[in-house]
């Protein structure tokens, strides 16, 4: 070992290159495959001077045939026979190329043939449990890659899926600050008791605010209804397209209102009554209602004028928006306009959704479980209305204004409600603070402004005063 070692320290210091016969590349080779003892690989390339790297270089050679002529003489090779076998290994390889390319050619016909069994081959691809099958069975002969090119399949996308482990997910385990099993039936038996049978979660969670209880956030109220399949639509929903909305905006009450009609279906088929509504849109405060027998601009302009005398509008100081149907669009109801100084504002043309606010309250309405399929009179319509828009008014607490009433809002209550709320909160959040993964909850606050399409630049209508009166209902 002193010996070898002396020999490599004298090779370093004259830095000589080492030079290896192709004879002592094959012995060194051969020894090696015969060594079978743990370290024995090892002790020979230490008594040798060689690395492993080195080792592995010239069994390479090996498997190649690079070592297969160390017993001929060296010297150049006979030009003739050279030049023959490279137009033999040319030939093979062009064989071999032509062999690939039909093999190509077949998988991109089997997967044609695939596209059309599992639909339009435009349209639907195959199934991945039979793509993954016809690249399976066509690696062993032309390799994955070019497999994969030829079926249109992502070469990591293969391997992904591949690898993915098979069998079930294991079940996420509860947190430590969940609700336990007591806790979510109770929540789920106050969901569906006979007082909150026929409201929302977030009105739910806002009731439960005003009255100073807290049982979980509104969130959790629906993962409880999902885990119990009590959450869906209460009937089917038409999806609308969207539509580019007219320039307003509004910063308090009594500064915008938009105002429409709509049908009610009446004891006979094919008869209806009349419900028109006028709607401020940034405290969603029904001001003014009618229930009448027709459809007409006399009885619109006695609406909006009795409307804007009880809410004391001011002079240029608000904007009324509504659709182009023919009461809206009248000549009298833009006389009455001109007198009272009210800015109008209309939906474009053949663009029913640009009037959204007195849409999605007409939604609400005919939505409310207490919505009948039809009036027996319009006795019965206004009966209704006028117990509807009371509750709407004073009792619903509406997604786009925090959660308060139109009442509030309306009436400058909001700012003292949602103080009351947040206490509640910071209550529930000292007693059970791991509960609360973003921190301290809080009330959302009011939008600072309420727009229909806000354009660039943008025209506010920020004058007027605010109104406190009930809504009215006016008889045609």
């Amino acid at each position: 070992m002193n010996g070898v070692a002396g020999v490599a320290a004298a090779a370093r210091t004259t830095a000589t290159r080492r030079r290896f016969t192709a004879e002592y590349k094959v012995r060194i080779v051969a020894e090696a495959g015969k060594c079978t003892e743990r370290g024995a690989i090892g002790r020979l390339l230490e008594r040798e001077g060689l690395s492993a790297s080195r080792l592995s270089a010239w069994r390479k050679q090996a498997r190649k045939g690079a070592l297969r002529a160390l017993g001929r003489k060296r010297g150049p090779k006979p030009r003739p026979a050279e030049e023959k076998r490279w137009r033999e290994e040319v030939r093979r390889l062009q064989r071999e190329n032509a062999g690939l390319r039909r093999r190509l050619l077949a998988a991109d016909a089997v997967a044609e043939r695939q596209a059309k069994r599992c639909g339009s081959a435009e349209d639907k691809a195959p199934a991945w449990e039979e793509v993954a099958k016809i690249v399976n069975d066509l690696a062993g002969e032309v390799g994955i890659a070019p497999a994969c090119e030829a079926l249109g399949v992502c070469r990591s996308t293969y391997y992904r899926r591949r690898a993915r482990r098979s069998g079930s997910p294991r079940p996420r385990p509860a947190p430590p600050r969940a609700l336990s099993a007591a806790e979510r039936k109770d929540v789920f038996d106050v969901l569906c008791s006979e007082r909150f049978v026929d409201r929302s979660p977030a009105e739910v969670f806002a009731t439960l605010l005003d009255e100073g209880v807290y049982l979980c956030s509104e969130r959790t109220m629906y993962r409880v209804l999902a885990e119990n399949r009590a959450v869906r639509e209460r009937r089917p929903q038409r999806s609308h397209p969207h539509h580019p909305k007219p320039e307003v905006a509004a910063r308090g009450p009594n500064q915008a209102w938009s105002w429409d009609i709509t049908r009610l279906p009446g004891a006979a088929k094919g008869t209806f009554h009349y419900l028109y509504v006028v709607l401020d849109i940034y405290s969603r405060y029904v001001v003014g209602w009618m229930v009448a027998d027709r459809e007409s601009a006399a009885l619109g302009e006695r609406l909006i004028a009795e409307t804007c005398a009880r809410e004391g509008v001011l002079p240029d100081a608000l904007t009324l928006h509504s659709d182009r149907g023919s009461p809206m669009t009248s000549a009298g109801v833009a006389q009455l306009l001109a007198v009272l100084a009210v800015v109008p504002s209309f939906s474009r043309p053949r663009v029913s959704n640009d009037n959204p606010y007195s849409e999605s309250q007409f939604k609400t309405v005919k939505y409310h479980p207490g919505f009948p399929a039809s009036f027996g009179s319009i006795d019965e319509a206004r009966d209704h209305c006028r117990s509807f828009f009371r509750w709407y008014n004073h009792e619903h607490r509406h997604g786009g204004i925090a959660l308060l009433t139109p009442a509030q809002v309306h009436t400058g209550q909001a700012p003292g409600v949602i103080a009351r709320r947040n206490r509640v909160l910071a209550t529930a959040y000292a007693a059970r603070p791991d509960r609360f993964v973003n921190g301290q909850p809080a009330n959302p606050e009011l939008p600072p402004v309420v727009w229909i399409n806000p354009p660039l630049p943008v025209t506010v209508v920020d004058a007027g005063s605010g109104g406190g009166s009930s809504p009215q209902e006016t008889l045609p």
